[in-house]
This record gives C-alpha cells, sequence and structure tokens, in this order.
C-alpha cells in the first residue's frame, strides 16, 4: 500500500468516500501487470510473476460481496502458503469494514496505517534537491539501494537490481524520484501512476541523512511529477503517525486506514 484530489481539503464527506472508491479500484489494478490473479472466496490472491523480485498480497474482491469470516482468511492464508508466497492480506477498514473482525476472529492483528490524500487545492511544487530518474541512468540503482537502507536504518548503501523498473518507467507506470546534495544521493521514492490515480510508495532517507529535509522534498517533487503526468488522485500510507506528521505538513490529509496482515512462516 507502504506504496487523491476530486474537492475539498478537510478529507471528510461524499467526496472521501469517492475518493476511496477509485483508490480501491487502484489496488486492485496496479499487481494485474506483473502478477497471476486468482478468487479465493471473496478474496483477490496476486501472486507476482517469477523474476520480478516483488511480492504481492491478497486483497477482498473488487466490487464482492464484502461478508467475511475468520475461516476465509484462514483459507487464503493458506493458500498463499501453499503457493510459496508471502502471507500478506491488505485491504482498507473503511472500504472493507468486516474484515478486520473476521481477521481478528482468526486470532490474528493487523498494522493499521493512516491512509492519506492530496486536496487538489494545495499547491505543491518540485523541490529543486530532488528530480525524476530517467530509466537507464546509474543512479537508478543507488536509489533502490538508498530506500532499502533507508528503511533498514543504516547508512551503508549497496546499488540494488532494478529489476523491471526500467520498463516500468519507459511507459509511464513508476516514476522514481532521488533527491541530492551535489552529486550525492541521499534517499529517494517512487509513485505507480494508473490512469488519474498514483500511490506514493517507499520513500525512505538512510540515518545520516536525515532532519535536512530530504525526506519532504522527495515527496514534493513525486505529487509533482505525478500531477504533471494528468494525475489527479495522488495518496500514500504512512508507516506510523510521525511519518504521517510529515506528509500532513506538505499537505496530504486524512482519509481512511490502511490494514496491512503479514505473517512470518
Amino acid at each position: 500500500m507502504t506504496r487523491d484530489r476530486d474537492g475539498g481539503g478537510n478529507g471528510g464527506g461524499a467526496g472521501t468516500e469517492g475518493r476511496l472508491d477509485r483508490i480501491e479500484a487502484y489496488y486492485d489494478c496496479v499487481p494485474r501487470a506483473l502478477a497471476t490473479v486468482e478468487q479465493v472466496g471473496p478474496f483477490t490472491l496476486f501472486v507476482a510473476q517469477e523474476g520480478t523480485g516483488w511480492q504481492f498480497y491478497a486483497r477482498p474482491q473488487l466490487g464482492g460481496p464484502g461478508r467475511f469470516v475468520a475461516d476465509d482468511v484462514r483459507r487464503v492464508l493458506d493458500l498463499q502458503r501453499e503457493r510459496g508466497v508471502k502471507r500478506a492480506v491488505e485491504w482498507v477498514d473503511e472500504v472493507t469494514p468486516a474484515l478486520l473482525p473476521a481477521v481478528r476472529a482468526a486470532g490474528l492483528e493487523p498494522h493499521l496505517y493512516p491512509l492519506l490524500v492530496m486536496p487538489p487545492g494545495v499547491p505543491v511544487e518540485a523541490d529543486p534537491r530532488a528530480r525524476a530518474l530517467h530509466p537507464a541512468e546509474p543512479h537508478l540503482s543507488l536509489a533502490i539501494g538508498s530506500v532499502s537502507a533507508g528503511f533498514a536504518g543504516r547508512d551503508e548503501v549497496e546499488p540494488k537490481d532494478p529489476g523491471p523498473r526500467p520498463e516500468l518507467m519507459e511507459r509511464g507506470d513508476l516514476v522514481v524520484v532521488a533527491s541530492f546534495e551535489g552529486n550525492r544521493l541521499c534517499g529517494a521514492g517512487s509513485a505507480a501512476p494508473r490512469g488519474d490515480v498514483a500511490e506514493l510508495m517507499g520513500i525512505a532517507v538512510p540515518p545520516g541523512h536525515r532532519g535536512r529535509g530530504h525526506g519532504t522534498a522527495i515527496t514534493r517533487t513525486l505529487v509533482a511529477a505525478c500531477r504533471d503526468a494528468g494525475v489527479e488522485t495522488v495518496f500514500l500510507s504512512a508507516g506510523s503517525d510521525a511519518a504521517a506528521d510529515i506528509y500532513r505538513r506538505v499537505g496530504f490529509v486524512d482519509v481512511g486506514t490502511a490494514c496491512i496482515l503479514e505473517l512470518d512462516d
């Protein structure tokens, strides 16, 4: 989900419902380009194609009945184990309110994260320290490594294989932004536009570069790049309330709760 603008700056009312509907349709769309898809009761199971290096999840079936019991949850988790993929379920609580009680009835507890969108009236300019990367430039591998280091809480950055990212960038399905001090890359993040909706994902800065505004620079530049590409709904889920406060200062507003259940085998 780590990775919306149809009115109002307060995130409330009928506008919120419309935004959440578009976000839910987006969540169902994004994995399909790189995954096999299987219906498992009231869930849609996405399994990443071999060689992508990514992992997906199960989500409530788009347009499904919205009814869940504990056995539905156990069934999809058991199938993920059989498929040899990470056991994970993701959903938006306000869109599928019956799922959280079913997960808890199965004896499990998900992580709950703030879900935020950028209202249309909030001006967001790209930060001059950050820029969108080109698919073929060497900084791409370093940017991916920087994100991994940032989430791991370490300063040692190792370049990472970009995998399918250059192809996704070429066709406009992925934007990768990095922030710099001179020629030194200090953090990165990405967005995955699909039509007029985009999620910001994996925004991270290694510890040695924190406290100097690089996370904000990356966020602002990603929003500006998405808007330049015609995106109307820019959203993200924050990893904590502290992280959410950073995004709120940029202009994002709360619209819901992203639920993520991940089990270690």
